[in-house]
């Protein structure tokens, strides 16, 4: 009995060193399993990155390209033909108003108009012995020495010499007046910033028939015209007398004050902008008609909006959404009413909430309701403004 006693305890206790064995083996293994089935749980819903909108600011400034034009921007024509004699301004030469800038010859205009004040004269002359007759006839009426036919036909006859006379005058001060337009002077204070012209080139005003020529090309510098294409978001913010500056990318550094003086009033359906003007003083004449600028507007914006990146942003059939982690885990599609486009963010004008956890970068296959996991990131609450 003890050898058989023995050789069963022996048995027994290598049964439970095996079973020992056997369990210190499986253990981990199903601990291990238990916990790859809660990992791969934990981590079947799809990762998002969320973060929180921002308010948009009170005041902004937009940047927008504008075009610098003279404040009068005139070409110079000649009035009357012939050939130029002589020229007294050349390109970038500050003028006055009324200064002469070339001289005309015209022969054929100074000839008519000679000829025309002879035949004033000659005109003048028979009115004056019109007049005397119709005055001796009227005189020899009283005494019954001439008809009555005799005496209506002189005083008629010197009507009609002094109609003579006036059309000879009409014809002169007509004459004088293209002589006058030998002449060509500057219509206002400005600088010349083309001559198309020279000594002995010949001259056509275009009144003969011929095209006509450009002499010179006037610009009036001392205040300037910037036209702006502001788009239809900001258009009702671009009010007149609202002060904006403009930049120029050859003065960095540099500002210029304007005033925005007047708007066309409608919006163009092409681009779907309003043209306004902007007024500039150039005193320093640092400006030049032509030039490229940024003009620079402060929008007051007096509705509270908010700030979002614009790749949270996903289209649906039913219009734009945003999608929102509820709940710590739950997607919600908010429909919401973008504002201005900003490029890298966008503004919601209606549809979301300030304290709203919105999807960073959602991916297409984001549905409502949809069970996701919220990843943290380094810069996890904030939109940049």
């Amino acid at each position: 009995m003890t050898k058989r006693l023995a050789g069963f305890l022996i048995l027994l206790a290598a049964i439970a060193l095996a079973a020992v064995v056997a369990i210190s083996g499986i253990a981990p293994r199903l601990r291990a399993r238990q916990t790859l089935r809660e990992e791969t749980d934990r981590l079947a819903p799809p990762p998002v990155n969320v973060i929180h909108p921002s308010r948009a600011a009170h005041a902004e400034e937009i940047v927008l390209p504008g075009n610098i034009q003279a404040f009068i921007d005139a070409p110079i024509y000649a009035r009357t033909n012939g050939y130029l004699k002589r020229w007294y301004f050349d390109i970038g030469a500050r003028v006055k108003s009324g200064a002469l800038l070339a001289e005309i010859e015209s022969p054929e205009i100074d000839q008519q108009l000679r000829q025309a004040r002879e035949e004033l004269n000659t005109a003048q002359a028979n009115l004056r012995l019109s007049q005397l007759t119709a005055t001796r006839y009227t005189n020899l009426f009283k005494t019954d020495s001439v008809a009555k036919q005799d005496v209506d036909n002189a005083v008629q006859d010197a009507a009609a010499k002094a109609a003579t006379v006036k059309s000879a005058q009409a014809n002169v001060a007509r004459l004088e007046q293209m002589v006058g337009f030998e002449k060509i002077c500057a219509p206002f204070d400005g600088i010349i910033t083309a001559r198309k012209t020279d000594v002995g080139q010949l001259i056509e005003s275009g009144s003969s028939g011929g095209a006509a020529r450009e002499l010179f090309h006037m610009a009036a510098i001392d205040r300037l015209r910037v036209f702006v294409n502001v788009p239809q978001s900001y258009s009702h913010n671009a009010k007149p007398g609202m002060r904006v500056d403009l930049t120029l990318p050859e003065m960095p550094g540099r500002r210029f004050t304007g005033t925005l003086v007047r708007t066309a009033g409608a919006i163009d359906p092409t681009t779907r902008t309003l043209t306004v003007e902007v007024d500039v003083s150039n005193t320093e004449r640092l400006l030049f008609p032509g030039a490229y600028a940024e003009v620079h507007f402060k929008i007051q914006s007096s509705a509270e909006t908010l700030i979002i990146p614009s790749t949270s942003l996903v289209f649906r059939g039913k219009g734009l959404r945003v999608p929102v982690v509820e709940n710590g885990n739950r997607i919600s599609l908010k429909a919401v009413t973008a504002g201005r486009d900003f490029g890298n963010t966008i503004e919601i004008v209606t549809g979301l909430s300030a304290d709203a956890a919105v999807v960073a970068n959602p991916p297409d296959s984001l549905v409502e309701g949809e069970i996701v996991r919220v990843v943290p990131t380094r810069q996890e609450n904030q939109v940049e403004d």
